[in-house]
């Protein structure tokens, strides 16, 4: 994640609003369907939106969610790779995105790497 300092004033208001909207519920039913669609042993993240960004930053997890949505043999995502260089992590969560983007999500429902980097909404 990014070293950023608190926020104050509007900026503080807007972040406040933000966590306020964050569904847990959500968040748990997304976790446990990632696992059952990767179908490998794959650790529980502790509940909250930062363990939640945590769990998905580096990638990995994110592509093989992806190849999983595919037929065996036709993966989008070749090579996955347990880096913790972060510019590799970010290349994955890019590789990710392209492959969602051509799974068929639509352009405007697709975050940008550095906000799942940052942990931005």
């Amino acid at each position: 994640m990014a070293n950023r300092g608190p926020s104050y004033g509007l900026s503080r208001e807007v972040q406040e609003k933000i966590e306020q909207k964050y569904d847990a519920e959500l968040e748990s039913r997304l976790v446990n369907w990632i696992i059952v669609q990767c179908g490998e042993q794959i650790e529980h993240p502790p509940p909250g939106r930062q363990h939640f960004q945590t769990w998905l930053m580096d990638g990995t997890l994110l592509c093989k969610l992806i190849n999983s949505l595919h037929p065996k043999g036709n993966e989008p995502i070749a090579k996955i790779s347990e880096s913790k260089m972060a510019f590799k992590q970010m290349e994955q969560i890019s590789q990710f995105l392209k492959a969602a983007e051509i799974y068929g999500v639509r352009t405007t429902d697709i975050f940008q790497t550095v906000d799942l980097w940052e942990g931005k909404n």
